[in-house]
């Protein structure tokens, strides 16, 4: 398909800027497309098509968006393979990966938005008033990298659903897909304005999203500068703010927990996707007397993950996405070693020259205090932190800016005991599995507000009060 346009009012047009971005493949370095370097006049007419747009959008029936929503998830269907190599080829990671999580599973949360909104109710009568849930107007869409389908559909469907026109910015680094669902949604057939796409930079169309006045809210996930960033130019216009930003999660092995269990599902979490997961594992709590135990599990299950060039599709873990992520990681990795951790798998990564590759690494004896215990670094990278009594270990869990996820494995009862004391937006116990009608997002540092489940679905809602 043609990359090589934006989408604005119902049409395919060219940006005003001229310019393009290369679109580069992590696993090889080629050029493998190129997208428009949008800016502010190209948001300038994308919100005013939103906003134009909203005027009967917002007053049309359930049923009808319900109708023309059905046709992006049947066209998402019919694409999944098509995304998932794109997938691969954009942001390197694993075919298997890509196809199973990054598609497959964010094909079904569309789907379940659908159900979600069937199911809603948007009106609620009290004694002496009735209270609605609204569209909120229009919504600027800021999507992240790492998960180029997945914070697309977190946004976008259940912000239309909902009644609300949407500007979709994706990710300089991984736009492609976002085209791909664009072409779908083009020709699901929504009335011209209520879905635009502009692509280009964060400073410059983000930016311009977050402080333009017709933008009623922002729905950003990425860095938590970056949520930072967004936060502050919205303010200027009191805009509705949603962010998913970053997170240091960690996984608590208790005494009398299925250490392999906790060992395997920590490493799924580091590793897959290059470890570039906001909710990744990335600390490692162990009770002091079986580290070593624990230790052994890490290097034998280490070696049960393929790492290498993702066009073989039998390779789990794939590079990184970008050169600025290759330096970013390595530069953790040698500092790891400088603040005196014990490197128990993996080596400092020699050259990016055929691509942007980092084999697992995992530091132990870490304590919670270094940089590479309190830092994001977005690779994977693994640091194991021993504890000695169960009370530290939560101490340690929650020693942290951020609070987005984490994992506790142990005695059933006392696992689900320690998990309700970690400050967290979400845990997972044991053999606990994701669930398509739960919300995401995290405390402190890690984001406000949520997505996904009802919860998510109600952020693009706002609440009227009418006393009758």
């Amino acid at each position: 398909m043609d990359f090589n346009k934006i989408y604005i009012n119902g049409e395919w047009i060219d940006s005003t800027s001229g310019e393009f971005i290369e679109v580069e493949n992590p696993a090889n370095k080629t050029i493998i497309a190129r997208v428009p370097r949008g800016n502010k006049e190209d948001v300038d007419k994308a919100v005013k098509a939103a906003k134009d747009a909203f005027v009967t959008w917002q007053f049309s029936s359930l049923e009808e968006r319900i109708a023309i929503m059905q046709k992006v998830v049947d066209g998402l269907k019919n694409n999944i393979e098509y995304m998932a190599e794109t997938v691969v080829k954009e942001l390197g990671c694993g075919y298997k990966f890509s196809k199973e999580t990054h598609i497959k599973d964010f094909v079904m949360e569309a789907e379940n938005y659908i159900k979600i909104a069937k199911e809603y109710n948007f009106e609620k009568k009290l004694s002496k008033s009735v209270v609605r849930r609204e569209p909120v107007g229009v919504i600027g869409c800021l999507t992240p990298w790492n998960f180029p389908l997945e914070q697309i559909v977190k946004k976008v469907i259940p912000a239309i659903l909902a009644g609300n026109c949407v500007i979709l910015k994706p990710s300089q680094t991984t736009p492609l897909t976002a085209y791909i669902l664009s072409d779908i949604v083009d020709k699901a057939g929504f009335p011209k304005g209520v879905f635009n796409l502009v692509s280009g930079k964060g400073g410059e169309v983000g930016n311009a999203l977050a402080s333009h006045e017709d933008v009623d809210m922002i729905s950003f996930t990425g860095s938590t500068t970056g949520g930072r960033e967004v936060s502050k130019l919205a303010a200027q216009s009191i805009k509705k703010v949603v962010l998913e930003l970053g997170g240091k999660s960690a996984t608590i092995i208790l005494k009398g927990g299925d250490y392999k269990l906790a060992v395997k599902s920590t490493l799924d979490t580091v590793y897959l996707n290059t470890g570039q997961t906001c909710n990744a594992y990335t600390r490692l709590l162990v009770p002091k007397d079986d580290l070593k135990e624990v230790e052994k599990l890490i290097v034998e299950e280490t070696k049960n993950y393929k790492f290498g060039d993702p066009s073989d599709k039998s390779v789990d873990v794939g590079p990184l996405a970008s050169k600025k992520q290759f330096d970013k990681v390595k530069r953790y990795i040698e500092t790891g070693l400088e603040e005196g951790a014990e490197m128990l798998v993996g080596e400092i990564p020699d050259n990016d020259d055929n691509g942007y590759y980092v084999g697992p690494v995992v530091f132990t004896n870490v304590s919670n205090d270094m940089v590479i215990a309190q830092e994001e670094i977005f690779g994977p990278v693994l640091v194991v932190i021993p504890y000695s009594t169960e009370e530290e270990s939560i101490e340690i869990a929650n020693d942290s800016i951020y609070g987005l996820a984490g994992a506790v494995f142990g005695p059933e009862d006392k696992a689900n005991e320690v998990a309700r004391k970690i400050r967290t937006g979400s845990i997972y116990v044991n053999e606990g599995e994701w669930d398509l009608d739960a919300p995401f997002g995290g405390y402190k540092h890690s984001g406000i507000g949520r997505e996904g489940g009802v919860e998510g679905f109600e952020e693009f809602l706002e609440i009227k009060t009418i006393y009758n």
